[in-house]
């Protein structure tokens, strides 16, 4: 099982913690992340894209000129694709994007990423994070000292408004909580910080997933 120094909020090393080797141990499974990050950022497409097409485009109900003897090609409405103002040919129309994944899959692909945290040591353990106000002055200097720099993701066991407000409004930093992570935020973001707790609902909910 990796073992992994636990942290406080001032930086101190407290104790360590040796975590599962299925949740955090296993070997990251690059392909499986790569389906799965696709997944995600096929189901946030919006699909709202819209063109007229020539059925749509207002006017051109009337044939431009006749058939012969005008010395000019024929046309037969003046809202063809090759008209300006006509309609657009083989357009962008509003469509759905998302598609499903194996619930397996996406298990799989979160326990590589955290397992490619603590293979780079980019997992930050601390025993908890709590602040008794709403302050980004506290967020700041506790990253500070845990020198942390890089974008960082901050996986709270519960919904906590002081350390989600603190947090806000510091750049590439985000807070998220265990029943709602994801392969993206986990691969845009550096840095993993977890507190004991979540590491025990990671471990709880991923075991054997």
């Amino acid at each position: 099982m990796p073992k992994v120094d636990v942290y406080n909020i001032k930086g101190k090393k407290v104790s360590d913690i040796e975590l599962n080797d299925e949740v955090f141990g296993i070997k990251p499974n690059e392909t499986i992340v790569h389906s799965v990050l696709v997944n995600y950022m096929a189901n946030q497409r919006q699909g709202t894209g819209n063109t007229q097409t020539r059925a749509e485009a207002r006017g051109g109900g009337r044939k431009p000129w006749r058939q012969k003897g005008t010395g000019r090609a024929r046309q037969g409405s003046i809202r063809a694709p090759h008209w300006v103002g006509g309609g657009v040919a083989l357009g962008p129309k509003p469509r759905d994007f998302s598609y499903t994944l194996n619930k397996k899959e996406k298990r799989l692909a979160i326990k590589s990423v955290l397992s490619s945290k603590v293979l780079e040591s980019n997992l930050v353990v601390l025993d908890k994070l709590s602040f008794e106000e709403i302050k980004t002055k506290q967020m700041v200097e506790a990253l500070g000292n845990l020198k942390i720099e890089d974008k960082t993701l901050i996986v709270l066991p519960e919904p906590n408004k002081n350390v989600q407000r603190s947090s806000k409004n510091i750049p590439g930093v985000k807070t998220s909580l265990v029943n709602t992570i994801n392969v993206y935020d986990l691969l845009k973001h550096k840095k993993l910080i977890l507190t004991v707790d979540s590491v025990k609902n990671l471990e709880e909910v991923y075991l054997n997933a």
